[in-house]
Order: C-alpha cells, then structure tokens, then sequence
C-alpha cells in the first residue's frame, strides 16, 4: 500500500496506471491553510504573544529599566518569529510536495519532502468517506479503512486525521472546496459499489453499502 519513489512516470504516481484505470482528479493542498491546521501556527502564534508579555511584565515587575525590558521582549520575539518562520518553511514544503490523485479505482496520496513516497488506497480499502469543510475555502476529506488495511500514523502525518493513532484514517487536507475533489471521490466511490450517486452534504462524502450513515469529520 506504501511504496517510495524516485521517478515517477505520470506525476503524482509511482507506475503507469493498468488497462482500464484513468485519472479522475488531481490536487494538492493550499500550503498555508494545511501549515495552519497541521502545524497549529495560530495556536503557537497566541503561545509566544504570552510569552512575550510575560517576558515585558517579569522584566517590569522586578524594576528593571526599559532597556532591560525591551531586551527581554526582543529576545523573546526574535525567538518566537524564528520558529514561525521555520513551521511556515516546512508548511510550505509539505504542500508543495504532495499531490492527491482519485482514479475510478483508487485514492492516491504523494506525500513526503525527504523521503517522498506513494500510499495507495483502492477503493475496496476504504469503508467510507467524510468531508469537513473550513471557513477559508478549503475542505478535509477523511478516509475511513477498513480493519484489515493498516497504515501507520507516523507514515501518513500530516495526511492523517488527528487523534486517530489506534486506527489511523488517510485526510486529503486543505484541498480548495473550488477544486471539487470531494464530488469526484463520491461518484467515483459511489460507481464502483454499483450505487447511485449521492447528494453530497458536509459531513458525508460515500458510505459504503455495508454501512449504516455517514463518518463524520
């Protein structure tokens, strides 16, 4: 299911595809709104804000002058900013590198920035599919596998829906909702279980037959 690669012969995809299989849909991430969720860049921009005052409030609560004070907080701040700078370094990164294909058969994820590789995901894999959408215009889409198709959390971060380790889902994530990935995996997912294609509303992307509603992201 996981293979690494270092040529690929159809861009996204680690072979030719076989006789009767086509590509339905390729994209890849909105590299900032992907740095955002996964790297939690708001989250530790509001931690170092704290620190920040914190370091200008010590420095002010023990007498010390403003010279002493601006030291402490631009110490702090250049800090904070450098590892900003380098999550946003490897957000960008980790979405310029990986690209999300949906073939009639198959998900496809290109993931990885030192050592790329390809997870392939068939359509009989997956038990369903969910999608979540966000406020920036982009969308989740999280995939459910069946229990006899493992993959490890640590190979598909940050593809991976979080706190899911025991059971790790694949996630096509910050996918543009304008790109419209979540219909094509719908029709496609519907087709090759012989259903009709189904409405799609947030929250469901294609149950499988053998399941009762929706995995909801």
């Amino acid at each position: 299911m996981i293979a690494e690669h270092e040529i690929e012969p159809i861009p996204g995809l680690p072979e030719k595809l076989p006789e009767g299989e086509g590509i339905l849909w390729q994209g890849s991430p909105r590299w900032w709104s992907l740095a955002q969720r996964a790297l939690h860049l708001r989250a530790l921009a509001l931690y170092f804000a704290l620190m920040v005052t914190w370091s200008i409030s010590t420095a002010a609560g023990s007498g010390g002058s403003l010279a002493e004070m601006a030291l402490a907080s631009g110490t702090s701040l250049g800090l904070a900013l450098l590892c900003l700078a380098v999550l946003t370094v490897i957000g960008r990164a980790l979405g310029k590198a990986t690209l999300y294909t949906i073939t009639n058969r198959r998900v496809v994820m290109r993931v990885g920035v030192a050592l790329p590789m390809t997870i392939n995901l068939p359509f009989s894999a997956i038990e369903s599919a969910a999608v979540k959408r966000h406020a920036d215009g982009t969308e989740d889409i999280v995939l459910t596998l069946s229990r006899a198709h493992k993959i490890a959390w640590l190979a598909l971060w940050p593809h991976a829906r979080p706190w899911r380790m025991a059971r790790p889902e694949p996630m096509l994530r910050a996918v543009p909702v304008t790109a419209g990935a979540a219909q094509v995996l719908a029709r496609a997912l519907a087709g090759s279980a012989s259903l009709p294609v189904p409405a799609l509303v947030e929250g469901q992307v294609a149950p499988k037959p053998d399941l009762a509603g929706a995995v909801t992201a």
